[in-house]
C-alpha cells in the first residue's frame, strides 16, 4: 500500500511538472489574474490528467486502441482550441474587469477550471506519458485488487495538487513586480506561442496527409 502511495504521488508530480502550453497558461493566469485563477487552471488540467490516468490503469489495450484511432480528430480539435485561446490571450487586457473590492463569489474561478480541462483533455499524448511512467515505476495497482485503484488515483491527485499549489504560490510571489505593460507583453507572448503550437499541430497533420513523392 505504501509503495502504491509513494509511486502514485511521484507520478502525479512528474506528469504536472513539465511547462508545456497548459503550464504556460496556468502561469499566465497566475500573473495576470492572481494565484487562485492559476490554481483552478491547474485543477482543470489535473482532472483531465486523472481521467487519462484512470484509463491507463483500467485497460491499456482497450483505451490505447480507442485513443489511437481517434487521435487525429482530437488533435485537430485541441489545436483549434489552442489557436482560439491564444488569439483571446493576445487581445486580452490584463486586470480588465477586476478590482480588489470584488467579492469572491463574483470571481468566476469555474471558468478557469472548465477552459483548462477542455484544452487538456484534447492532449491525447498525456495518455502515453502515463503508460511510460507506469512502466518505468512498475506501477500497476489493478494487479493487487480493485481497492488499490482508488489509493493510486488519490496518490496521483495528491502529487498533482501539491505541484499546482506550490507553483502558483511561487509565481504569485513575483506577481507584484510585474507592471500592467509587463502583463500585456506576457499575454501577447503566451498567446502567440499557443497560436503557433496550435497552427503547428494542424500543419503537421496536413503534411502527413500529403502523398509521398
Amino acid at each position: 500500500m505504501l509503495e502504491t502511495i509513494i509511486k502514485g504521488f511521484v507520478i502525479g508530480i512528474l506528469v504536472s511538472a513539465p511547462v508545456g502550453p497548459m503550464g504556460m497558461l496556468a502561469i499566465q493566469r497566475t500573473l495576470s489574474k492572481g494565484r487562485w485563477h492559476g490554481f483552478f487552471t491547474g485543477l482543470g488540467i489535473m482532472c483531465s490528467d486523472l481521467l487519462y490516468a484512470f484509463f491507463s490503469i483500467l485497460g491499456v489495450s482497450v483505451f490505447s486502441s480507442f485513443l489511437t484511432n481517434g487521435e487525429k480528430t482530437i488533435q485537430v480539435i485541441g489545436s483549434a482550441l489552442l489557436i482560439a485561446l491564444g488569439f483571446f490571450l493576445f487581445r486580452a487586457h490584463p486586470l480588465k474587469g477586476w478590482t480588489p473590492q470584488m467579492k469572491p463569489e463574483e470571481i468566476k474561478y469555474h471558468r478557469d477550471f472548465i477552459s483548462a480541462f477542455a484544452l487538456a483533455i484534447a492532449n491525447v499524448g498525456i495518455f502515453f506519458v502515463f503508460i511510460t511512467l507506469f512502466a518505468r515505476f512498475q506501477f500497476n495497482p489493478i494487479e493487487d485488487g480493485k481497492g488499490k485503484i482508488l489509493v493510486a488515483m488519490l496518490s496521483i491527485l495528491a502529487g498533482a495538487s501539491l505541484w499546482w499549489f506550490s507553483i502558483t504560490w511561487l509565481i504569485s510571489r513575483v506577481r507584484k513586480h510585474f507592471s500592467r505593460r509587463s502583463l500585456i507583453i506576457l499575454n501577447r507572448t503566451v498567446g502567440s506561442i499557443l497560436m503557433l503550437i496550435g497552427m503547428g499541430g494542424i500543419l503537421l497533420l496536413l503534411i502527413e496527409k500529403l502523398p509521398a513523392i
